[in-house]
C-alpha cells in the first residue's frame, strides 16, 4: 500500500508532515480530521503550474470541503471558487475569498441565493435550467442589476464513474440537454437584465480516465462555434472538475497533462477558427486538490472476534464518513504503528444503530483495542457530509503544518446539537 503525500511513517509511527497521530490524539481526541497544509498547498498548485501562461481561472469545488482555513489557504493561493449554495458563498467571503471569482453552479438556487449573489457581486452564475434563467433575470431587474451568466450544457457523455456521482448523462439532473442549448441561448440573449458570459459543463466526479472530459470539451467548442455563426459571443469556457485519485492504487489521470492538453487543444482551435482569439478557460477541482491531504483518525473501542466475521468497533462512524456506506467507497485504513503480526480479517463499523454503519471490509490488520488506525482520502466529501445523526457530535479538524498543529474547527458538544431547540409548553 503507497501512503499519501505528507503521510508516512517515522519511526514506526503514522506522521501527518512530522506530528505523530498519537499526538493529535492525545490533545485532540477522537475522531478527528487530520490534515497536511504542504499536500494540500500542493494540490492547488498543480493545477496553477499547468495553467501558467494562459487565460485560465481554477475555481474550487468548495462541496469537497468547505472549512474556512482550507478556503482561506486557496484564496492566497489565488483560487476561485465553485459554490452551490448560499451558505457556501458565505464561507468564501468569510475565509476573504473574492465573489469576483466565484461561480455559482447548482440546479436548485433560490431566489433569496440569487439576490445574496447578486448582492456580493458573484462572477457567474451556471444556469441549469431555462426556468432559472427567467428568475434570474426577474431578480436582477428587481436589484437593478445585470446578473453574468454562463449556460450548464448536459453533453450526455458517459464518465465512467459511480452513478451517483454521474452528472453528464441526459438522464439525470444536472445541465440543459445538449440538443436545447442552441434555443437556450438564444433565449437568453433577450433577457434585458443577464449577460451571458460562458458555457459551461461538468459530466462527473472521480473519473479515472480523460477521454470522456476532452469528448465533451469537443462538443462544447462546436457548440460555441454555432453560437458564434448568430453573433452570441461566449467569452469563457468551463470544463468543471472531477479528476479522480488514488483510493486504492487507481491509475489516475496527471493534473498537469490533462490541463495542457485541454489547453493546447483549445489554442490550437482558436487559432484555426478565430485568428487566435483567446477565451478563458475555467475548471473547477475539488477532489484532487483536497482529497489525499487529509485522514479520518479513529480509535479502536471494541473488538468482536468470531464467526463469520471478525468485527472492530472504531469511534468514528457512517456520520463521519459516509462514503463507505453511500457509495460502497474504499478508503486504505493504516495502523498507527506500523504493522506486526497476527493480522486477521476486520469488518471496520462505528457504534451507529444501523447495519449500513460500515466503515471497511475485510481489512487485514493486526489490532487490539485502545488502537489508533486511519482512514486514507478523507480530505473531501469526508467533514462536507458529516452530519449529527444518533446525536453524534461531528469530529474536530485539524491542519498540520511541519510541526505545528492548527485546531481549524472544534469538536461540536452534545448542548450544541440541540442549542437551537424548544420544548413545547406541556398543558396538565
Amino acid at each position: 500500500m503507497t501512503l499519501r503525500p505528507h503521510i508516512g511513517y517515522r519511526l514506526g509511527q503514522l506522521c501527518v508532515e512530522e506530528v505523530p497521530l498519537d499526538r493529535i490524539a492525545s490533545e485532540y481526541g477522537t475522531p478527528t480530521y487530520v490534515y497536511s497544509r504542504a499536500a494540500l498547498s500542493e494540490g492547488f498548485q498543480a493545477y496553477a503550474d499547468a495553467c501558467r501562461g494562459h487565460d485560465a481561472l481554477i475555481c474550487y469545488a468548495v462541496k469537497a470541503n468547505s472549512n474556512l482555513a482550507v478556503l482561506q489557504l486557496l484564496a492566497h493561493q489565488g483560487a476561485g471558487f465553485d459554490i452551490v449554495s448560499g451558505g457556501e458563498l458565505e464561507r468564501v467571503v468569510a475565509a476573504g475569498g473574492d465573489p469576483a471569482k466565484t461561480i455559482f453552479s447548482g440546479v436548485g438556487k433560490s431566489e433569496s441565493e440569487m439576490r445574496l449573489a447578486l448582492t456580493r457581486g458573484i462572477g457567474c452564475f451556471n444556469v441549469e435550467s431555462l426556468s432559472e434563467l427567467r428568475r434570474l433575470d426577474a431578480v436582477a431587474r428587481d436589484l437593478g442589476q445585470i446578473a453574468p451568466v454562463s449556460l450548464r450544457i448536459n453533453p450526455d457523455v458517459d464518465p465512467m464513474t459511480h452513478p451517483y456521482i454521474s452528472t453528464g448523462l441526459k438522464e439525470t439532473k444536472f445541465g440543459i440537454p445538449f440538443d436545447q442549448a442552441l434555443p437556450a441561448f438564444r433565449e437568453a440573449v433577450r433577457y434585458p437584465h443577464l449577460r451571458i458570459l460562458g458555457i459551461d459543463c461538468h459530466i462527473g466526479s472521480q473519473l479515472l480516465n480523460d477521454a470522456p472530459l476532452i469528448e465533451a470539451l469537443d462538443l462544447l467548442t462546436g457548440l460555441v462555434d454555432q453560437l458564434q455563426s448568430e453573433q452570441i459571443a461566449i467569452e469563457h469556457l468551463d470544463l468543471g472538475g472531477g479528476l479522480g485519485i488514488a483510493y486504492r492504487e487507481e491509475q489516475t489521470v496527471p493534473i498537469g497533462g490533462f490541463v495542457g492538453q485541454v489547453l493546447e487543444r483549445v489554442g490550437r482551435w482558436r487559432a484555426e477558427k478565430y485568428g487566435g482569439q483567446p477565451i478563458r478557460v475555467l475548471f473547477e477541482p475539488g477532489r484532487s486538490v483536497v482529497g489525499n491531504a487529509g485522514l479520518l483518525l479513529t480509535r479502536v473501542e471494541y473488538l468482536k472476534p468470531g464467526t463469520p466475521k471478525n468485527y472492530a468497533i472504531v469511534d468514528a462512524a457512517m456520520n463521519d464518513l459516509l462514503r463507505p456506506a453511500l457509495y460502497d467507497a474504499w478508503h486504505d485504513v493504516v495502523p498507527f504503528r506500523e504493522a506486526s503480526a497476527g493480522a486477521l480479517p476486520w469488518e471496520i463499523v462505528g457504534p451507529i444503530c444501523e447495519s449500513g454503519d460500515w466503515l471497511a471490509r475485510a481489512r487485514e490488520l493486526a489490532l487490539s483495542e485502545g488502537d489508533l488506525i486511519a482512514f486514507l482520502s478523507a480530505g473531501a466529501y469526508a467533514m462536507s457530509m458529516a452530519s449529527n445523526y444518533n446525536s453524534r457530535p461531528r469530529a474536530a479538524e485539524i491542519i498540520i503544518d511541519g510541526a505545528s498543529m492548527h485546531r481549524i474547527r472544534e469538536r461540536e458538544s452534545i448542548e450544541s446539537l440541540y442549542s437551537s431547540e424548544s420544548l413545547l409548553p406541556l398543558s396538565r
